[in-house]
């Protein structure tokens, strides 16, 4: 259910407020006591306990921490988000104490907000059990493939307009003709004959097929077989290959987990709106009650003469 504007407005505002309480160090209220409580347990309010867990879940909400990381008390943070937390519980405490939980309006706000973290949940379970070392280094590994497909060649050519004279210069090549003077003497090609065929750095997934196959079957130094393409008969010369160094691990760590995430709430939700009897409104009656009135004057007078 989406907020009212001022109910947002409102929500803005305490949150604002609340922010610079902290930001300010004004001193809490809450009483505090010397008595060690268990590990697990970060405060007491009234009470009710504030976990080490719900701190460090809401330094992941706030962005401080990535999941999965420790957020302890050795963290200067720890303190200010703990702060609070225990401003949000007393908060909490006193809105139970004044029955606002049990306005209808509160019921539906609560039970909307139930459903959003028991979805939080679900995802958190999934990450656990499918967002693992192994599915991303399986990830990592794809991705420097892919990566490495961007690797550029450094290029020349021979552009002639018969297999019988690129069969002719391939035989010149392979007796040990240089393949520059030969691009100069025989290709077609304007822009690189003068160059001895240099097309310099080129990616080879920027050029049109068979082009980027043929140079991946052309060993660096050597000269492909001749082929045709739409230009023309050629042949080509694989002079160096570079490659763009991948990113490490670490590097693409965030994104990988953000995509698996992501795949794993995609193939869920597919599976589930497959299984599940979802019934929805007709979007045009949402539109029924705006249909303008008829302004017909029914008490119109005719003419009688």
């Amino acid at each position: 259910m989406q907020l009212k504007p001022q109910s947002v407005g409102i929500a803005a505002s305490l949150a604002l407020i609340m922010g610079i309480m902290v930001a300010c160090g004004q001193p809490a209220t809450v009483q505090s006591s010397t008595t060690v409580i268990d590990d697990e347990t970060a405060a007491r309010v009234n009470g009710e306990a504030i976990f080490m867990s719900d701190v460090e879940l809401e330094a992941v909400a706030q962005g401080l921490i990535e999941p999965g990381y420790e957020f302890g008390p050795r963290n200067p943070e720890f303190l200010q988000v703990l702060e609070q937390l225990i401003d949000q519980r007393l908060l909490a405490q006193e809105a139970l104490r004044r029955g606002l939980d049990q306005d209808p309006t509160a019921v539906r706000r609560l039970a909307a907000g139930r459903e959003r973290l028991l979805g939080n949940i679900l995802v958190e379970n999934l990450v656990a059990n499918e967002v693992t070392e192994q599915a991303i280094d399986r990830m990592y590994e794809e991705q420097v493939k892919l990566q490495q497909l961007d690797d550029e060649v450094r290029l020349r050519q021979i552009v002639v307009d018969s297999a019988e004279l690129a069969e002719q210069i391939q035989q010149e090549l392979a007796d040990g003709r240089d393949f520059a003077e030969a691009a100069l003497e025989y290709s077609e090609d304007v822009r690189t004959r003068l160059e001895g065929g240099d097309l310099g750095w080129i990616s080879p997934n920027d050029l049109i097929d068979p082009i980027p196959a043929m140079i991946g079957d052309t060993v660096t130094g050597s000269v492909s077989e001749p082929f045709e393409t739409e230009d023309g008969w050629l042949i080509l010369k694989v002079d160096e290959r570079r490659t763009t160094p991948p990113k490490t691990k670490q590097e693409m760590r965030p994104e990988i987990i953000t995509f698996l995430t992501f795949t794993q709430i995609s193939d869920i939700l597919s599976e589930l709106r497959n299984q599940a009897d979802i019934e929805q409104r007709d979007p045009a009656s949402y539109f029924e009650d705006e249909a303008p009135a008829d302004t017909t004057d029914a008490d119109t007078e005719n003419p009688t003469e």
